[in-house]
């Protein structure tokens, strides 16, 4: 890891050459060219013709792979694809810098409407929960339903084992975090992510942990890697102190889409107990609760969340 963190002032440069991002069987990466800003695409098409559209939103820190153990479960019914927001995964920064909730969720609604994909069905994870919620309020028109795994919404009371997390987007802690973890392994900071996302990382596989690792040995190349997690934390924390019409609970209220909320009961970065309050926000929306999920119950319970994906899905078709 890089012991120094990009001045905020100064834009991230073109990034080096360095390993190709990894795409599982049957998935395509593509990217898509708009004014100020280039995203890479992870696309999972249907295996049947008309199926509607979905797309796939990451949280901090992760991107469009996230998603590739679930995507095929429903190939079935959607023709998905993942998105890497900007700076994260395959995408390079967007020009503007533009790290923020809104930020992100303007990159994908451009998205959406220059390929006229719209109306999807929306998933989205951690950071990605809060940026497709608003997606949500913003667009109804664009969506579909909406799946929120450990939405990164609002907490009062915020666990402590999600601290560090937020305390990246106070000005200086990503260079002091790097200056104290020069000489950790990609290993040792894989394991280390893991052990804050799964609830039982000892569940993962040899061969997925290989995959996470070469992942992060790749990342870690990049230039922009901390100006873009030091950044989007530091949007989370705003959009938890906005208030009003711009507050995502009050957003939440507004969204229309068929709402389904998965929550893990081991997340050490969004509390169980917030889902009770997501229920009550989202109307007539549906819970999935998994008592021994973690943060990423889409990479650690695949079959379950899609499951209760589909079950949202078909009776979106019915109605």
């Amino acid at each position: 890891m890089s012991s120094t963190e990009l001045p905020e002032t100064i834009a991230a440069a073109v990034a080096p050459k360095v390993s190709p991002v990894r795409v599982a069987d049957g998935e395509r990466l593509r990217s898509v060219a708009l004014p100020g800003l280039t995203l890479t695409v992870r696309s999972r098409p249907a295996s049947r013709t008309g199926a509607p559209p979905a797309l796939y939103v990451h949280g901090l820190g992760g991107s469009s792979q996230n998603w590739s153990a679930m995507m095929p479960l429903l190939e079935d019914i959607v023709d998905g694809e993942a998105v890497d927001l900007p700076g994260f995964g395959d995408s390079p920064p967007p020009d503007d810098g533009n790290y923020s909730i809104t930020g992100h969720a303007r990159a994908v609604i451009r998205l959406l409407d220059a390929e006229r994909r719209g109306p999807v069905h929306l998933f989205g994870n951690s950071l990605g929960g809060a940026v497709v919620t608003r997606v949500a309020a913003a667009r109804p028109d664009l969506v579909r339903t909406l799946t929120l795994i450990s939405p990164a919404l609002p907490e009062l009371l915020v666990q402590r084992s999600a601290l560090p997390t937020a305390l990246l987007a106070v000005p200086g802690v990503a260079s002091l975090f790097g200056r104290l973890t020069r000489d950790w392994t990609a290993e040792q900071r894989t394991r280390g992510a893991m052990g804050l996302t799964y609830g039982d990382p000892t569940s993962v596989t040899e061969e997925d942990l290989g995959h996470a690792v070469r992942e992060m040995e790749r990342r870690l190349q990049l230039p922009y890697f901390w100006d873009a997690m030091t950044n989007s934390a530091r949007g989370i924390v705003n959009a938890y102190t906005l208030g009003g019409q711009h507050g995502l609970w009050r957003q939440a209220e507004r969204v229309l889409a068929p709402t389904l909320l998965v929550y893990g009961g081991r997340d050490l970065l969004v509390s169980y107990r917030m889902a009770r309050r997501a229920s009550a926000a989202f109307r007539g929306s549906r819970l999935l609760t998994l008592p021994d999920a973690g943060h990423v119950a889409m990479m650690e319970y695949p079959r379950q969340v899609a499951q209760a994906c589909r079950e949202l899905i078909d009776d979106y078709d019915r109605s």
